[in-house]
């Protein structure tokens, strides 16, 4: 495509879009349909000219005023209660439904390895002693050592909150980092791994599993949920940079980085309440049952929240992404 002579060929039309929306409301109704019109061919114009001849400086120009023009269009959309009530009911919980079969084998292969490695360093000395000396070690695992107090180092709600931040970061970058080919969400994933393995395999050499398992269950049952399904998002995103599918690559990336950044929020929430837990359920001076049977009560009405009304909503087609009305017009490509 010859750029100079289609620019010079729809340059009338663009400009006269242009004045059309610097009129804002004061349209007639002959003008609001040209105005209709002519964002429908400008649309049009810029994506015959991304695809055959790029040109950065028109794309840009043209981009804008596509958007300005959507937006006079479409209008703008202000968000609501009822948004949130929907993102709630329907939006979440369909994503992560839709995500399980990335982040359950992810959870499955991590809590597979956690314990194989947790079991090398609890019978192997040698693997203790490259970890720490053993009187730091002895220091960390004896009761009221370092593994217990660390719980109730803090007052609860300041460590709640301090947990709730780390462990969103972390699920954040899962999520934000998976666009690089996996590599970096696999490296969080072995990290938080090997660091629950190296308590789980202390403790166990000495001779209290039990206390570890009652410290990390009543949080650490939601709070690991999350990070796997933050993990295996961040995989389905890598994994759409090297396998898009159907779809053109720009336009795979975008919807999957639409559901992933709603599953960023929900996530947060779902943090939110195991931080809460950590601070304030498992420092607390409740019988190990009780403490344990709080984490499996939460852990449980999560899965159900993301089973049922997770997947009521995505056999009803909720996806995760945004309403269509906010997502970018996209022409249909050839297979």
């Amino acid at each position: 495509m010859d750029l100079d002579v289609f620019v010079t060929a729809h340059r009338a039309e663009w400009e006269r879009l242009d004045r059309l929306l610097r009129r804002g409301r004061r349209l007639t109704g002959a003008e609001a349909d040209e105005l209709v019109g002519l964002y429908q061919r400008t649309a049009t114009h810029l994506s015959l000219i991304q695809s055959s001849a790029p040109d950065p400086m028109l794309s840009a120009r043209l981009t804008q005023l596509v958007a300005r023009a959507r937006a006079t269009v479409a209008g703008v959309r202000r968000a609501s209660w009822r948004d949130a009530l929907r993102f709630l009911t329907e939006g979440f919980p369909a994503a992560v439904y839709r995500a399980r079969r990335w982040w359950v084998p992810t959870a499955i292969v991590s809590v597979l390895l956690t314990v194989a490695m947790g079991w090398w360093i609890g019978h192997h000395p040698e693997v203790q002693a490259a970890i720490g000396a053993p009187d730091e070690l002895r220091q960390m695992t004896r009761p009221g050592g370092g593994y217990e107090t660390y719980y109730s180092s803090h007052p609860e709600a300041s460590f709640a909150a301090q947990v709730w931040t780390n462990n969103a970061e972390a699920a954040g970058m899962c999520l934000v980092l998976g666009a690089f080919l996996c590599v970096p969400v696999l490296w969080i994933l072995f990290t938080n791994v090997l660091n629950l393995a190296v308590g789980f395999g202390l403790m166990s050499s000495a001779g209290r599993l039990d206390t570890f398992l009652g410290l990390v269950l009543p949080h650490g049952l939601l709070e690991l949920t999350a990070v796997f399904v933050a993990a295996g998002t961040g995989l389905r995103l890598g994994w759409t940079v090297i396998d898009p599918g159907p779809l053109p690559r720009r336009a795979a990336l975008a919807q999957q980085g639409r559901a992933a950044l709603g599953m960023a929020i929900g996530l947060a929430l779902v943090l939110f309440v195991s931080g809460a837990i950590e601070g304030f359920v498992t420092p607390s001076g409740l019988p190990t049952w009780a403490r344990i049977s709080i984490g499996v009560v939460v852990e449980l009405a999560f899965l159900t929240y993301v089973y049922v009304v997770g997947g009521r909503a995505a056999r009803a087609g909720e996806t995760g992404d945004v309403e269509a009305t906010g997502r970018s017009a996209a022409l249909p490509v050839a297979a």
